[in-house]
Protein backbone atom coordinates (compact mmCIF):
# COMPACT_ATOMS: atom_id res chain seq x y z
CA UNK A 1 0.00 0.00 0.00
CA UNK A 2 1.54 3.39 -1.30
CA UNK A 3 1.71 6.68 1.55
CA UNK A 4 -1.32 7.86 -0.14
CA UNK A 5 -3.95 5.00 -0.33
CA UNK A 6 -3.18 4.50 3.38
CA UNK A 7 -6.70 5.48 5.19
CA UNK A 8 -6.61 9.01 7.03
CA UNK A 9 -5.57 9.11 10.77
CA UNK A 10 -7.45 11.66 13.18
CA UNK A 11 -4.92 14.39 14.13
CA UNK A 12 -2.91 14.36 17.34
CA UNK A 13 -2.07 11.00 17.50
CA UNK A 14 -5.40 9.47 18.05
CA UNK A 15 -6.43 5.81 17.37
CA UNK A 16 -9.90 5.64 16.14
CA UNK A 17 -12.07 3.43 18.80
CA UNK A 18 -15.76 2.53 18.15
CA UNK A 19 -16.78 5.55 19.62
CA UNK A 20 -14.90 7.60 16.53
CA UNK A 21 -16.49 5.06 13.63
CA UNK A 22 -19.65 5.88 14.99
CA UNK A 23 -19.74 9.90 15.62
CA UNK A 24 -19.53 12.32 12.05
CA UNK A 25 -16.20 13.75 11.27
CA UNK A 26 -15.40 16.45 12.80
CA UNK A 27 -16.63 19.29 10.44
CA UNK A 28 -12.88 20.87 9.93
CA UNK A 29 -11.89 17.60 8.20
CA UNK A 30 -15.45 17.00 6.38
CA UNK A 31 -14.78 16.59 2.68
CA UNK A 32 -18.22 18.25 1.66
CA UNK A 33 -17.29 21.25 3.71
CA UNK A 34 -13.67 22.03 2.89
CA UNK A 35 -15.16 21.82 -0.68
CA UNK A 36 -17.66 24.25 -0.49
CA UNK A 37 -15.15 26.56 2.00
CA UNK A 38 -12.68 26.45 -0.87
CA UNK A 39 -14.94 26.96 -3.50
CA UNK A 40 -16.42 30.12 -1.40
CA UNK A 41 -12.71 31.02 -0.90
CA UNK A 42 -12.01 30.81 -5.14
CA UNK A 43 -15.25 32.40 -5.99
CA UNK A 44 -14.78 35.37 -3.63
CA UNK A 45 -12.02 35.95 -5.73
CA UNK A 46 -14.72 36.14 -9.19
CA UNK A 47 -17.63 37.92 -7.57
CA UNK A 48 -16.75 40.96 -8.22
CA UNK A 49 -16.09 40.61 -11.53
CA UNK A 50 -19.03 38.75 -12.40
CA UNK A 51 -21.17 42.02 -10.56
CA UNK A 52 -19.13 44.22 -12.30
CA UNK A 53 -20.88 42.80 -15.70
CA UNK A 54 -24.11 41.94 -13.88
CA UNK A 55 -23.53 38.41 -14.71
CA UNK A 56 -24.72 35.87 -11.80
CA UNK A 57 -22.48 32.69 -11.23
CA UNK A 58 -24.83 30.61 -13.06
CA UNK A 59 -24.99 32.64 -15.67
CA UNK A 60 -21.56 33.08 -16.30
CA UNK A 61 -21.04 29.44 -16.07
CA UNK A 62 -23.76 28.89 -18.95
CA UNK A 63 -21.98 31.34 -21.35
CA UNK A 64 -18.79 29.77 -20.88
CA UNK A 65 -19.61 26.34 -21.51
CA UNK A 66 -21.67 27.39 -24.61
CA UNK A 67 -18.57 29.79 -25.45
CA UNK A 68 -16.09 26.69 -25.33
CA UNK A 69 -18.90 23.68 -26.16
CA UNK A 70 -20.55 25.55 -28.85
CA UNK A 71 -24.78 25.22 -29.11
CA UNK A 72 -26.36 23.00 -26.64
CA UNK A 73 -29.45 21.63 -25.40
CA UNK A 74 -30.43 22.80 -22.39
CA UNK A 75 -30.16 18.84 -20.71
CA UNK A 76 -26.84 19.13 -21.89
CA UNK A 77 -25.93 22.64 -20.77
CA UNK A 78 -27.36 21.55 -17.24
CA UNK A 79 -25.01 18.96 -16.97
CA UNK A 80 -22.02 20.63 -17.63
CA UNK A 81 -22.67 23.03 -15.69
CA UNK A 82 -23.27 21.34 -12.94
CA UNK A 83 -27.00 23.09 -12.38
CA UNK A 84 -30.36 21.66 -12.12
CA UNK A 85 -32.56 21.31 -15.07
CA UNK A 86 -35.27 23.36 -13.28
CA UNK A 87 -32.55 26.31 -12.56
CA UNK A 88 -31.04 26.01 -16.43
CA UNK A 89 -34.44 26.66 -17.57
CA UNK A 90 -34.81 29.97 -15.67
CA UNK A 91 -30.77 30.97 -15.92
CA UNK A 92 -31.35 30.00 -19.93
CA UNK A 93 -34.53 32.57 -20.20
CA UNK A 94 -32.86 35.19 -18.50
CA UNK A 95 -29.91 34.92 -20.38
CA UNK A 96 -32.38 35.05 -23.69
CA UNK A 97 -34.30 38.07 -22.47
CA UNK A 98 -30.90 39.69 -22.15
CA UNK A 99 -29.70 39.12 -25.61
CA UNK A 100 -26.99 36.92 -24.28
CA UNK A 101 -28.58 33.15 -26.17
CA UNK A 102 -30.95 32.60 -28.60
CA UNK A 103 -33.27 29.04 -28.90
CA UNK A 104 -33.13 27.46 -32.48
CA UNK A 105 -34.61 23.84 -33.30
CA UNK A 106 -31.93 21.23 -34.16
CA UNK A 107 -31.40 20.65 -37.79
CA UNK A 108 -31.44 17.18 -36.72
CA UNK A 109 -34.11 16.56 -34.25
CA UNK A 110 -36.76 18.99 -34.82
CA UNK A 111 -38.22 18.47 -30.87
CA UNK A 112 -34.60 19.77 -29.73
CA UNK A 113 -33.78 23.59 -29.03
CA UNK A 114 -30.73 24.53 -29.06
CA UNK A 115 -29.19 27.31 -26.84
CA UNK A 116 -26.20 29.41 -28.74
CA UNK A 117 -24.31 32.83 -27.86
CA UNK A 118 -25.41 35.90 -29.46
CA UNK A 119 -22.33 37.89 -30.72
CA UNK A 120 -23.40 40.29 -27.59
CA UNK A 121 -22.44 37.14 -25.26
CA UNK A 122 -19.34 36.46 -27.36
CA UNK A 123 -18.30 39.94 -26.76
CA UNK A 124 -18.89 39.72 -22.78
CA UNK A 125 -16.72 36.50 -23.20
CA UNK A 126 -13.95 38.41 -24.78
CA UNK A 127 -14.37 41.66 -22.09
CA UNK A 128 -14.52 39.34 -19.31
CA UNK A 129 -11.69 36.62 -19.99
CA UNK A 130 -8.36 38.63 -20.10
CA UNK A 131 -9.90 39.48 -15.96
CA UNK A 132 -10.52 35.86 -15.36
CA UNK A 133 -7.21 35.01 -16.31
CA UNK A 134 -5.86 37.42 -14.18
CA UNK A 135 -7.77 36.01 -10.88
CA UNK A 136 -5.93 32.84 -12.14
CA UNK A 137 -2.57 34.16 -12.65
CA UNK A 138 -2.74 35.38 -9.06
CA UNK A 139 -3.55 32.01 -7.49
CA UNK A 140 -1.29 30.54 -9.37
CA UNK A 141 1.41 33.07 -8.00
CA UNK A 142 0.00 32.17 -4.74
CA UNK A 143 -0.41 28.01 -4.53
CA UNK A 144 2.09 27.38 -7.63
CA UNK A 145 0.91 26.53 -10.99
CA UNK A 146 1.88 22.73 -10.62
CA UNK A 147 0.03 22.48 -7.47
CA UNK A 148 -3.44 24.11 -8.71
CA UNK A 149 -2.98 21.30 -12.03
CA UNK A 150 -2.55 18.63 -9.36
CA UNK A 151 -5.90 19.77 -7.15
CA UNK A 152 -7.96 20.07 -10.66
CA UNK A 153 -6.57 16.41 -11.67
CA UNK A 154 -7.53 15.43 -8.06
CA UNK A 155 -11.33 16.97 -8.21
CA UNK A 156 -11.86 15.66 -11.68
CA UNK A 157 -10.53 12.33 -10.52
CA UNK A 158 -13.05 12.52 -7.65
CA UNK A 159 -15.83 13.60 -10.01
CA UNK A 160 -15.47 10.94 -12.22
CA UNK A 161 -16.39 8.65 -9.11
CA UNK A 162 -20.00 9.89 -9.04
CA UNK A 163 -22.60 7.42 -8.77
CA UNK A 164 -25.26 7.79 -11.94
Amino acid sequence: MSEDDRPLRPKRGRTPGRADELAPRVTRRSLPIALLRAREAVMARFRPMLAEHDVTEQQWRAIRILGEAGPLDAAELSERCCILAQSMTRIARGLQQRGLVTRTRDAGDGRRLLLELTPLARALLREVTPKSRRIYRELEARYGARRLELLLEMLDELAATRPR
